[in-house]
């Protein structure tokens, strides 16, 4: 079965129209000037953000905000207890402990352990390997991820016993619209991204563009209603599913919510090819796995030594929001009241609203059930700093080429960067870095 992407009226005036421009908001008319030329900041038409006055008329009588929970990349969130630590390192040890076919491994697979996709710079990190995901997209139609065929994952990789009995590994179905190579993201301070509230997340969502902004970010629901924020099309609500889908279908290792081995292309594996009794995880090792990327802390920032260097980072920052960028790149959150010490009261930095965006045709991809091929959820630019490749699918090696890829609702963003001079450029691509 397929299901039918509905487009907004809005984004669909976006597709068919030329006109892209994002309104940009100008703090004053001679910064205009000294970032893209006295004559092309007079066309750009100002807009105070009003939501954000009463924000500013409570801060001016509170205390400061807490600091950022940050850590070097890979610590644990500080502050655990006894109990939580031992969590943690319980996990971390299971998180990069390779599996064997015996223990459940395969008979097909993409990596034995889940570190070997998540281990730049370190544990928990990202990954340099691709995975092959694949997809049909129709404008009538809808997205199919090949259900029947085994799901939109290709598994690359097939174990000593499963080839001995003739096993191959998946292929490319027939009638696949977009083949794409994805990098797995990193899974730093994900518990803390579980926190927000779905009424954070919902309040920032816009899908029909109803301020007139250029920007329509929407929510994926899952199958149950609740709110994705995990993945890179948001399509898992949880930590546990999230978790859960990638040992079973990057590790080939079952699991107690879906004992039943993954099919060859949506055949039927040859007899004696798999080894292990289903399920072949605990509700244990789950459990260890969820609790160690839960505590996992934020990355540090990674701040120049020099004054003029952070000051040129400063500048940046503040020209990142002049362009718009963070409409969409959120900057930070706070969590309230939480049923850990180690979570409440807990302010981070994310830049991402976890809504999907139209990022048109230069980003388009693969579908998921719910997202047409250019959606994505806003990436988290936490860590990008520790990264040398970007996008989902590591296609550019630098900063700037990857703002150049941005269409769709973030084109008046770009096209600000572009007229930009090359001093505040570097401005903008430092306070990236930093990130």
């Amino acid at each position: 079965m397929v299901q039918r992407h509905p487009v907004s009226p809005a984004r669909e005036r976006r597709r068919s129209s030329g006109d892209n421009q994002v309104p940009i908001p100008v703090p004053h008319p001679q910064a205009a000037g000294r970032l893209i030329g006295a004559e092309r900041a007079a066309g750009i038409r100002f807009r105070w953000r009003l939501g954000a006055l009463p924000w500013v008329i409570v801060a001016w009588g509170c205390q400061a905000e807490p600091p950022f929970t940050e850590t070097e990349p890979g610590l644990p969130l500080p502050g655990l207890s006894e109990a939580e630590l031992e969590a943690f390192e319980r996990g971390q040890a299971l998180f990069n402990r390779p599996f064997s076919a015996e223990q459940g491994l395969g008979p097909l697979f993409n990596q034995d352990r889940c570190g070997s996709c998540h281990d730049l710079p370190t544990s928990g990190g990202h990954g340099a390997e691709p995975v092959i995901k694949v997809s049909r997209f129709d404008p009538v139609e809808g997205c199919s991820t090949f259900p029947e065929l085994g799901g939109d994952l290709l598994q690359q990789v097939v174990t000593e016993r499963g080839r001995e009995v003739g096993l191959t590994i998946e292929t490319i179905p027939d009638g696949a619209t977009a083949i794409a190579e994805i990098r797995a993201p990193a899974v730093y301070g994900l518990g803390l991204v579980a926190r927000i509230t779905e009424a954070e997340i919902l309040r920032r969502a816009d899908p029909e563009d109803v301020d007139g902004d250029g920007v329509s970010g929407r929510p994926n629901l899952d199958s149950a209603g609740r709110v994705g924020r995990f993945g890179r099309k948001a399509q898992h609500a949880t930590l546990d599913g999230f978790i859960e889908e990638a040992l079973r279908l990057e590790m080939g290792i079952t699991t107690p919510q879906n004992p039943v081995e993954e099919r060859r292309n949506g055949a039927e594996l040859p007899p004696g090819a798999d080894i292990a009794p289903d399920p072949e995880s605990t509700e244990e090792q789950l459990r260890l796995l969820v609790d160690y990327i839960d505590l996992l802390a934020p990355p540090r920032r990674l701040l120049p030594e020099t004054p003029e260097a952070l000051a040129d980072v400063e500048e940046g920052e503040r020209i990142f929001a002049f362009m718009g960028c963070d409409a969409c790149h959120t900057p930070s959150y706070n969590v309230g009241p939480a049923e850990s010490p180690v979570f409440a009261s807990k302010r981070f930095r994310l830049y991402s609203d976890l809504l999907l965006h139209d990022m048109g045709p230069e980003l388009a991809s693969t579908c998921t059930q719910g997202t047409a091929p250019s959606e994505w959820k806003t990436a988290r630019l936490v860590g990008l700093g520790h990264r040398s490749e970007f996008l989902h699918d590591g296609r550019v090696q630098r900063i700037q080429d990857a703002i150049e890829l941005h269409g769709g609702e973030a084109t008046g963003s770009r096209d600000i960067f572009r007229r930009l001079n090359q001093q505040a450029r570097d401005q903008v691509l430092a306070f990236l870095r930093s990130l």
